[in-house]
């Protein structure tokens, strides 16, 4: 069962009409009769207790056979769409598996994530999944641990995970590091790098350097850019100027990928460009020239395909790529949910099997560390579409 709190209910009250004039014996008479009403001959020696009062009209059902669990996304504000995404895909994932077991109850992250935490854990929900964005995770995560109670967040940021706080999103390290071991397989040594100013390109950079020292490569060389038009094609230029690479990393969304990839790959140059998992999905990447013969790795589509027609029937819109993952992370807990008694804590050691879990997005599971390990595909961009030419293990350990 899914249930929506996102704002309090206001109660509206009533006014009383104004009465009309009756005459002095129709007052008395009435008087009298309300009297007699009111009184009640009570046996001697008891006293009769008042009723109980109402319960308040947003408190939840009490739960005794099934889980309470909290989604906190954003339902308002300027990622409001992205978490409705989410939201609806939760609902999806209870309603495919006729999930009698859970309730599940969607607050509000865009007014404050420490809040809506505070909220979720008051009510009795024994995990929280989400929030989307990583910065708020500490302020969800603080609330969470003190009360004992596990965090599964959608965000791709592996350093806001910890030992009860899980991610789960997409992270760009493993993409890049899926990517760079096809590359080197298929004899690229030598490796260039086109990075974004701030958080995601300075973990794609880290990311890239470490799995090709790893991998026995080499990376020559790097420029950085502030994401803007202009400064992404300076940064090729002067990247391209340095040359002696095989391969280059555009880590950045299709757009800029395509605006950068007719200077690092111009017309006859065997210069390979890289992507990262921000690819998926985006038809600039496909509709870009220079794009076309370009790696990059994801998670597989192919079950992505089918749940975005079931979606789209259902909520007559298309869900955002994310949202597999509120859809995920109902099936994961559904998983756990085998172990798990209602009104006892979440057993967090069942989120460490070694087997991991399958979901929409392929084969995942988690590290001691809360850091989720995919299954990740590499694709090849071609002319109107993208191939897998490297497809993801069915399971771990292939």
């Amino acid at each position: 069962m899914m249930d929506h709190r996102i704002g309090e209910e206001q109660a509206a009250g009533a006014k009383n009409p104004g009465g009309t004039r009756l005459g002095r014996r129709k007052l008395v008479t009435l008087a009298l009769v309300a009297l007699l009403a009111a009184c009640k001959v009570v046996p001697k020696g008891q006293v009769e207790a008042p009723p109980p009062p109402p319960p308040p009209t947003d408190a939840l059902p009490t739960d005794s056979q099934r889980h309470r669990v909290a989604l906190l996304v954003p339902m308002t504000g300027t990622n409001g769409a992205v978490g409705q995404s989410i939201a609806n895909a939760s609902t999806m994932a209870l309603l495919d598996t006729n999930a009698a077991n859970l309730r599940v109850t969607t607050y509000d992250t865009a007014a404050g994530a420490a809040d809506a935490a505070r909220r979720a854990l008051a009510d009795g929900n024994g995990l929280i999944l989400g929030p989307l964005l990583s910065e708020d995770i500490p302020a969800v995560a603080a609330a969470a641990r003190a009360a004992k109670v596990p965090v599964i967040s959608y965000s791709n940021d592996a350093a806001a995970a910890s030992r009860d706080v899980f991610v789960m999103g997409t992270l760009p390290g493993q993409s890049i590091a899926r990517t760079v071991r096809y590359a080197r397989e298929r004899g690229i040594g030598t490796f260039a790098a086109l990075i974004p100013s701030g958080e995601y390109g300075q973990r794609a950079s880290a990311a890239l350097l470490s799995e090709v020292r790893v991998q026995g490569g080499k990376l020559v060389a790097e420029e950085r850019y502030d994401r803007s038009n202009t400064s992404v094609a300076s940064a090729a230029r002067r990247l391209q100027a340095k040359g002696g690479f095989g391969a280059v990393l555009i880590a950045d969304s299709g757009r800029f990928a395509a605006l950068a990839a007719p200077v690092l790959r111009p017309a006859g140059s065997e210069t390979r460009i890289l992507g990262t998992e921000l690819w998926s999905g985006e038809s600039s990447v496909t509709s870009a020239r220079p794009l076309q013969g370009a790696w990059f790795s994801a998670v597989p589509d192919t079950r992505f395909r089918q749940f975005s027609d079931s979606y789209r029937n259902r909520f007559g819109a298309q869900p955002y790529r994310i949202a597999t993952l509120g859809y995920d992370s109902v099936l994961l807990t559904l998983r756990v949910a085998r172990d798990w008694k209602p009104g006892s804590a979440f057993p967090m050691k069942a989120l460490l099997d070694p087997g991991g879990f399958l979901g929409l997005d392929g084969p995942f599971r988690f590290s001691r560390d809360g850091v989720i390990e995919r299954a990740l595909e590499v694709r090849e961009v071609r002319a109107g579409g993208v191939g897998v030419i490297s497809p993801a293990p069915a399971r771990f350990g292939d």
